[in-house]
Protein backbone atom coordinates (compact mmCIF):
# COMPACT_ATOMS: atom_id res chain seq x y z
CA UNK A 1 0.00 0.00 0.00
CA UNK A 2 1.48 3.29 -1.08
CA UNK A 3 0.36 6.67 0.24
CA UNK A 4 0.30 8.04 -3.31
CA UNK A 5 -2.19 5.32 -4.34
CA UNK A 6 -4.34 6.03 -1.28
CA UNK A 7 -4.38 9.74 -2.09
CA UNK A 8 -5.33 9.08 -5.72
CA UNK A 9 -8.16 6.71 -4.76
CA UNK A 10 -9.42 9.17 -2.16
CA UNK A 11 -9.28 12.01 -4.65
CA UNK A 12 -7.04 14.19 -2.49
CA UNK A 13 -3.57 15.62 -2.92
CA UNK A 14 -0.73 13.61 -1.43
CA UNK A 15 0.18 16.59 0.79
CA UNK A 16 -3.36 16.68 2.16
CA UNK A 17 -3.20 12.99 3.04
CA UNK A 18 0.12 13.49 4.84
CA UNK A 19 -1.30 16.48 6.74
CA UNK A 20 -3.89 14.20 8.37
CA UNK A 21 -1.83 10.99 8.41
CA UNK A 22 1.91 11.71 8.78
CA UNK A 23 2.79 8.06 8.19
CA UNK A 24 1.31 4.98 6.63
CA UNK A 25 0.92 3.46 10.10
CA UNK A 26 -1.11 6.49 11.25
CA UNK A 27 -3.47 5.84 8.34
CA UNK A 28 -3.71 2.11 9.14
CA UNK A 29 -4.40 2.86 12.80
CA UNK A 30 -7.21 5.26 11.85
CA UNK A 31 -8.84 2.84 9.41
CA UNK A 32 -8.68 -0.16 11.76
CA UNK A 33 -10.02 1.94 14.62
CA UNK A 34 -12.94 3.00 12.43
CA UNK A 35 -13.61 -0.65 11.50
CA UNK A 36 -13.76 -1.62 15.18
CA UNK A 37 -16.08 1.33 15.86
CA UNK A 38 -18.38 0.06 13.08
CA UNK A 39 -18.29 -3.44 14.55
CA UNK A 40 -19.24 -2.14 17.99
CA UNK A 41 -22.09 -0.13 16.48
CA UNK A 42 -23.33 -3.23 14.65
CA UNK A 43 -23.30 -5.21 17.89
CA UNK A 44 -25.14 -2.46 19.76
CA UNK A 45 -27.81 -2.33 17.02
CA UNK A 46 -28.20 -6.08 16.88
CA UNK A 47 -26.63 -7.95 19.81
CA UNK A 48 -25.58 -11.55 19.18
CA UNK A 49 -28.51 -13.88 19.74
CA UNK A 50 -26.54 -16.98 20.71
CA UNK A 51 -27.15 -18.36 24.16
CA UNK A 52 -23.50 -19.31 24.66
CA UNK A 53 -20.37 -17.22 25.18
CA UNK A 54 -18.61 -19.05 22.33
CA UNK A 55 -21.54 -18.45 19.98
CA UNK A 56 -21.58 -14.74 20.78
CA UNK A 57 -17.82 -14.47 20.21
CA UNK A 58 -18.14 -16.27 16.87
CA UNK A 59 -20.93 -13.88 15.84
CA UNK A 60 -18.67 -10.88 16.51
CA UNK A 61 -15.74 -12.29 14.56
CA UNK A 62 -17.84 -13.38 11.60
CA UNK A 63 -19.48 -9.93 11.45
CA UNK A 64 -16.00 -8.45 11.41
CA UNK A 65 -15.04 -10.86 8.62
CA UNK A 66 -18.03 -9.87 6.51
CA UNK A 67 -17.33 -6.19 7.10
CA UNK A 68 -13.69 -6.44 6.09
CA UNK A 69 -14.36 -8.65 3.11
CA UNK A 70 -16.61 -6.05 1.51
CA UNK A 71 -13.29 -4.55 0.39
CA UNK A 72 -10.78 -7.42 0.20
CA UNK A 73 -7.90 -5.24 -1.04
CA UNK A 74 -8.33 -2.91 1.92
CA UNK A 75 -8.62 -5.86 4.31
CA UNK A 76 -5.43 -7.37 2.90
CA UNK A 77 -3.53 -4.09 3.24
CA UNK A 78 -4.77 -3.54 6.81
CA UNK A 79 -4.02 -7.06 8.04
CA UNK A 80 -0.58 -7.14 6.45
CA UNK A 81 0.26 -3.68 7.79
CA UNK A 82 -0.75 -4.63 11.31
CA UNK A 83 1.18 -7.89 11.16
CA UNK A 84 4.31 -6.18 9.85
CA UNK A 85 4.01 -3.11 12.08
CA UNK A 86 7.06 -2.34 14.13
CA UNK A 87 5.00 -0.19 16.47
CA UNK A 88 2.63 -1.30 19.18
CA UNK A 89 -1.02 -1.03 18.17
CA UNK A 90 -3.93 -1.35 20.60
CA UNK A 91 -6.21 -3.35 18.30
CA UNK A 92 -5.53 -6.85 19.57
CA UNK A 93 -6.42 -5.84 23.10
CA UNK A 94 -9.36 -3.69 21.97
CA UNK A 95 -10.84 -6.58 19.97
CA UNK A 96 -10.13 -8.99 22.84
CA UNK A 97 -11.93 -6.75 25.33
CA UNK A 98 -14.88 -6.47 22.94
CA UNK A 99 -14.96 -10.27 22.69
CA UNK A 100 -14.85 -10.54 26.49
CA UNK A 101 -17.79 -8.18 26.93
CA UNK A 102 -19.92 -9.80 24.24
CA UNK A 103 -19.06 -13.39 25.21
CA UNK A 104 -20.01 -12.58 28.80
CA UNK A 105 -23.37 -11.26 27.57
CA UNK A 106 -22.63 -7.65 28.48
CA UNK A 107 -24.97 -6.15 25.92
CA UNK A 108 -28.00 -4.67 27.56
CA UNK A 109 -31.56 -4.61 26.25
CA UNK A 110 -30.66 -1.26 24.70
CA UNK A 111 -27.78 -2.97 22.88
CA UNK A 112 -25.08 -0.93 24.64
CA UNK A 113 -21.96 -2.97 25.31
CA UNK A 114 -21.12 -2.59 29.00
CA UNK A 115 -17.61 -2.73 30.37
CA UNK A 116 -16.97 -5.70 32.62
CA UNK A 117 -16.32 -5.02 36.28
CA UNK A 118 -12.54 -4.93 36.69
CA UNK A 119 -12.57 -8.16 38.73
CA UNK A 120 -14.22 -10.03 35.84
CA UNK A 121 -11.37 -9.34 33.43
CA UNK A 122 -8.69 -11.69 34.62
CA UNK A 123 -5.35 -11.97 32.88
CA UNK A 124 -6.27 -15.49 31.85
CA UNK A 125 -9.57 -14.47 30.26
CA UNK A 126 -7.95 -11.56 28.46
CA UNK A 127 -5.19 -13.85 27.20
CA UNK A 128 -7.77 -16.36 25.94
CA UNK A 129 -9.75 -13.65 24.16
CA UNK A 130 -6.53 -12.24 22.65
CA UNK A 131 -5.66 -15.76 21.45
CA UNK A 132 -9.06 -16.10 19.79
CA UNK A 133 -8.59 -12.72 18.10
CA UNK A 134 -5.12 -13.80 16.89
CA UNK A 135 -6.54 -17.01 15.45
CA UNK A 136 -9.16 -14.95 13.63
CA UNK A 137 -6.51 -12.64 12.15
CA UNK A 138 -4.55 -15.66 10.93
CA UNK A 139 -7.64 -17.27 9.40
CA UNK A 140 -8.61 -14.00 7.73
CA UNK A 141 -5.13 -13.73 6.23
CA UNK A 142 -5.44 -17.32 4.95
CA UNK A 143 -8.76 -16.41 3.31
CA UNK A 144 -7.17 -13.38 1.67
CA UNK A 145 -4.45 -15.70 0.33
CA UNK A 146 -7.13 -17.96 -1.15
CA UNK A 147 -6.44 -20.86 1.23
CA UNK A 148 -9.67 -20.63 3.24
CA UNK A 149 -13.29 -19.96 2.44
CA UNK A 150 -15.68 -17.99 4.61
CA UNK A 151 -17.23 -21.30 5.76
CA UNK A 152 -13.77 -22.69 6.60
CA UNK A 153 -13.07 -19.67 8.76
CA UNK A 154 -16.42 -19.95 10.53
CA UNK A 155 -15.84 -23.64 11.30
CA UNK A 156 -12.35 -22.99 12.64
CA UNK A 157 -13.41 -19.95 14.69
CA UNK A 158 -16.30 -21.94 16.18
CA UNK A 159 -13.92 -24.70 17.21
CA UNK A 160 -11.43 -22.25 18.74
CA UNK A 161 -14.16 -20.28 20.54
CA UNK A 162 -15.63 -23.46 22.03
CA UNK A 163 -12.24 -24.25 23.53
CA UNK A 164 -11.15 -20.75 24.53
CA UNK A 165 -14.22 -18.81 25.70
CA UNK A 166 -16.83 -21.46 26.51
CA UNK A 167 -16.96 -20.62 30.23
CA UNK A 168 -17.03 -16.83 30.04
Amino acid sequence: MQMRTVAERAGVALGTLYRYFPSKMDLVVAVVSEEIDLLETSIERRPPASGTPAGRAVDVLMRATRGLMREPELADALIRSLIMAEVETPFGERLARLLLRVAAGRTGTDGVIAEAPSGDVTRERLALAESLAAIWVHELLEMLRGKRTYDDIQTRIELAAQRLVADF
